[in-house]
């Protein structure tokens, strides 16, 4: 029954099951018995899981004929086999008991090795289910060693790393300390599962406010989202299920008591807290603060909005180094240009005069006309060729002949410029791999080819900026930019995954040949 103590003893000291340690040591004395019988015989273990007793057999397969002298060992022939059981049949197996195995100390050794190696195995395999299932929670651990800014930290059962740059910034750790950190990643690796640590994650403020506000635990305040500085400033928007609960309020706390132990555990980072609402417009003006706005304009296709703020608020909206308008932009996720009234007039106008003689030169029309069309809100020649009659019709001073004419005049327009752009395509010579991109209009082509971009390949080696510079940014949002060469760039790995893969079959169909 000695082993089977053993066993449980393992078992419980290292948290696995007392099958893995078990099937270990029938590996292990299995190893040792091949010692010393001959690695080339088929011999199999068994430990009795009730009294303990080793079992130890050697397995022999019935055969017409042994064909390769490697064999001989773990094959018979059927009348070899008919010799210890008459009524034996090809395919079957001799079984022999084997006497109790006496340890020599290299077979111990060896028998002690694959345990150890088993029983780490089934250890770190537990470590990485458990961990996995915490990945997102926020975890306390002693600091272990401190190499290079790069902090090791002892978990209990396990190991986190907390990499230097996942540290905030002007932080002394220091060997022995108690620290909290956000598991933000484990990965199974041969050196076991490593834990991966942050405190510079939106997450690790997200879960410090949820151990400090227990309405934030109990599900009746929620956070939308989370945007930080590390150790300097954040955003947080909140919204409260409840509408007797004001969500700012509670997270605060009592004079501001709530608040303060995370900005503590944070080194001093300062939070602003925000009330969520669906409107986006509203939302923004609200992370903004404590900036006054004074007009929003939303470009919902593009996910971009211009903010207008006094000349005086300038300085303010935008922040140090631009930190409170790229936190707001995180915060709501849209674009967020910050202008003067100023300089919102002066835009104003400039892109009036721009589309006013746009459709004077396009369709031949007097100021008067295309005054009208761009108070109404047409902006490209599209939109007036896409828009029914009826609507155009209803514009002051029109009627339906002229919508019409207005109409028929910007189709032929679109139809004249899109032969142009067709007939410098075929010039261009670009590639269908381009061509076929989802998203890419005939001006954009053109534009592309003029700047030598001819194939799929070359636009996936720009860089977002490269590709809105030469399409121009009210063409081509960044969002869609970074999509795009993104997308194209997935193909490429993709293709070398199957090109390994194709590797590793001919070089085992040749390694089998």
């Amino acid at each position: 029954m000695e082993i089977l103590q053993v066993a449980d003893a393992v078992a419980r000291e290292k948290g696995i099951d007392r099958e893995i340690v078990i099937e270990a040591m029938e590996e292990a004395i299995q190893k040792a018995g091949r010692s010393k019988y001959g690695i080339d015989h088929d011999i199999r273990v068994n430990i009795n899981r009730d009294s303990g007793e080793i079992e130890m057999y050697r397995y022999r397969e019935v055969v017409e004929s042994i064909e390769d002298p490697e064999f001989e060992n773990v094959q018979l022939t059927l009348a070899e086999a008919k010799d210890i059981k008459p009524e034996a049949e090809i395919g079957e197996f001799i079984i022999d008991r084997l006497p109790p195995l006496d340890f020599g100390r290299i077979a111990a050794q060896t028998a002690k090795q694959v345990i150890l190696q088993k029983v780490r195995d089934a250890e770190r395999e537990r470590q990485h289910a458990e961990f996995q299932d915490r990945a997102g929670e926020i975890i306390s651990g002693v600091i272990k060693r401190v190499e290079y800014g790069n902090v090791t930290v002892d978990l209990g059962k396990a190991e986190g790393y907390l990499r230097r740059d996942e540290t905030l910034p002007r932080e002394h750790l220091k060997n022995g300390e108690r620290i909290r950190a956000y598991i933000y990643d484990v990965r199974r690796e041969q050196r076991g599962p490593q834990i991966f640590l942050s405190r510079t994650h939106p997450g690790f403020m997200a879960g410090l406010f949820k151990q400090e506000v227990p309405e934030i635990y109990d599900g009746v305040i929620e956070i939308k989202a989370v945007a930080r500085d590390p150790g300097s400033r954040a955003k947080i928007a909140v919204i409260s299920q409840d509408s007797s609960i004001d969500p700012v309020g509670a997270c605060v706390g009592m004079r501001g008591s709530r608040v303060q132990a995370v900005v503590n555990e944070l080194q001093g980072e300062k939070i602003d807290i925000i009330q969520w609402t669906e409107d986006p417009a509203r939302f923004v003006v609200s992370a903004l603060a404590p900036s006054e706005v004074e007009k929003v304009i939303l470009d919902d296709d593009k996910k971009r909005m211009e903010v207008v703020v006094p000349d005086e608020q300038l300085s303010l909206a935008i922040g140090r180094r631009g930190q409170n308008v790229r936190l707001a932009s995180i915060l709501s996720g849209w674009d967020i240009d910050i202008m003067t009234e100023a300089e919102e007039s002066e835009r104003r106008t400039q892109e009036f005069n721009e589309r006013s003689t746009l459709f004077i030169e396009a369709l031949d029309v007097d100021e008067v006309i295309a005054h009208l069309l761009v108070v109404e809100g047409f902006v490209s020649i599209v939109d007036l060729a896409e828009t029914p009659v009826e609507e155009i019709a209803k514009i002051e001073g029109f009627d339906e002949d002229v919508a019409a004419e207005l109409q028929n005049r910007a189709q032929t327009w679109l139809d004249t410029r899109q032969a142009e752009y067709e007939s410098q395509l075929k010039k261009l010579k670009l590639d269908k791999s381009l061509t076929s991109i989802e998203g890419l209009t005939y001006e954009m082509l053109v534009k592309l080819g003029e700047n030598d971009v001819k194939t799929a390949d070359d636009l996936g080696d720009l860089a977002t900026d490269e590709l809105i510079d030469i399409v121009g940014d009210k063409a081509l949002s960044r969002k869609d930019a970074e999509t795009m060469i993104m997308g194209i760039r997935e193909t490429w790995f993709e293709e070398l995954g199957e090109t390994a893969e194709q590797g590793d079959e001919e070089e085992k169909a040749v390694a089998e040949g």
